[in-house]
């Protein structure tokens, strides 16, 4: 097969100044969109992040020279086939597990179902699981459905709405004897509260239990190590770190190996294709591992390999991330009439803020940062819990991320605009009303 064009390279380094930044952005087409006029600034990262060059063309690349089902005797079948075992090998170092650890799927929702249907068929009556308000329903209904269909008991975690940090107190106390699986959400894509997880997988683990991470959140901002995490399971999403639409399945060997997971009695029995189901997303999958190797690529020519350029990416972005987040919330707090939710600039954190403007809507006001070329997303985020939580379940929350290619310029344009919109809030509900 050959080498896609993009690969795992000594490329432009990333220091995080002006010329990096661009040179960064230079690699995304979409950012050469414009609207009304203006270039468009993309905030809504946090529900899937713009694509870059180097993943589009190395899944062209497979959809037009190697296109074919696996495991046939003939190139293209074969070729399908090295294609996969590299991109399970490549997601592997993003996770710093094993190839034969990692399962794909239609998205990170689809294989948690079929997860929690696998893990279930040894579960029933006094069997719990831990869930937490704090996350994404992905990883709360997905669970849930065992109370129904296996009678097994959920016990939800508080999150303290003050704060957007989980009530530690009854975490704590939540997990216990009786206790299957600890549920957590390694970062809240509604608030960017990052969760400890390596201590609370550790309090699963001391008592018997199995931990599963969402790091579908995370996975963009920190960089994912499931050997120091010590989880069981860990689910991530391409699509959230400049990869397709596509769902990823970490799980200890020994375990895949061992499950009881639904399958056709002709498809793999092996780990880890025996989580998966029917033909997958080939191309996507490509894609995916493409999308690893454009974050390693960030390092620069000073990285010995994937992994370590992969830290020195991840290094070098968090604190990007970081300067970008504090701009953007003390541009934000400072406008009359705007409440922003979740914990401040120097706690745990991903570059991810939610807030709304008095007098509006997230809707109205997502719309009105339409109109100005700025695109941010507006609701609950599935992360419907946190929403009512915070009292705007009905109206929802306006929702802005940082990603590798936002400017300090866009944070500004981001800050006058809502000012300009919560400034003319009163006047537009008077005019509305006639």
């Amino acid at each position: 097969m050959e080498t896609p064009e993009f690969r795992f390279a000594a490329t432009a380094g990333l220091a995080g100044d002006v010329a990096d930044t661009a040179a960064i952005r230079g690699r995304f087409p979409a950012l050469e969109r414009r609207d009304g006029g203006l270039p468009v600034a993309f905030f809504d990262g946090p529900g899937g992040t713009q694509v870059p060059v180097n993943v589009v063309r190395a899944m062209a690349d497979y959809l037009f020279k190697h296109n074919a089902n696996t495991h046939w005797r003939y190139p293209t079948s074969s070729e399908t086939d090295a294609a996969l075992a590299e991109a399970r090998t490549t997601v592997a170092e993003f996770l710093n597990g094993d190839a034969s650890e990692i399962a794909f799927g239609q998205n990170m929702t689809t294989l948690t179902f079929h997860l929690s249907r696998a893990l279930g068929r040894a579960w029933g009556p006094g069997d719990e699981v831990v869930v937490t308000e704090l996350d994404h329903h992905a990883n709360v209904d997905t669970w849930k459905a065992l109370e129904r269909d296996r009678s097994v008991t959920i016990r939800t975690v508080r999150m303290r709405p003050e704060t957007g940090q989980l009530d530690e107190r009854d975490l704590e106390s939540a997990i216990g004897s009786r206790t299957k699986l600890v549920a957590i959400g390694w970062a809240s894509n509604a608030l960017g509260t990052v969760n400890d997880v390596e201590r609370i997988c550790g309090l699963a683990r001391d008592a018997g239990a199995l931990s599963f991470v969402d790091a579908v959140h995370s996975a963009p901002h920190v960089l994912p190590d499931v050997a120091r995490l010590g989880c069981d399971w860990l689910a991530c999403s391409p699509y959230k770190f400049y990869g397709p639409h596509l769902g990823v399945l970490w799980g200890r060997r020994a375990l895949i190996e061992a499950l009881e997971v639904p399958r056709l009695v002709p498809a793999p029995d092996w780990s880890p294709e025996r989580l998966e189901t029917g033909t997958l997303s080939h191309e996507g999958i490509v894609g995916a591992a493409a999308a690893v190797d454009f974050l390693a690529s960030l390092a620069g020519p000073s990285s010995a390999n994937r992994r370590a350029g992969l830290a020195a990416s991840y290094e070098a972005l968090h604190g990007r991330g970081r300067r970008l987040f504090a701009r953007m919330w003390r541009g934000l707090a400072a406008i009359e009439g705007v409440t922003l939710y979740g914990p401040p600039p120097d706690a745990p954190r991903t570059p991810t803020l939610s807030f709304v403007v008095a007098g509006y809507t997230a809707d109205e006001v997502a719309e009105a940062l339409a109109s100005r070329a700025l695109y941010l997303s507006s609701g609950d985020f599935y992360a419907w819990t946190v929403a009512e939580r915070l009292g705007h379940g009905r109206d929802g929350l306006v929702r802005a991320g940082a990603a590798c290619y936002t400017t300090e310029e866009e944070v500004d344009r981001l800050v006058a605009a809502v000012k300009d919109i919560a400034g003319n809030a009163g006047a537009d509900r008077i005019r509305s009303a006639r």
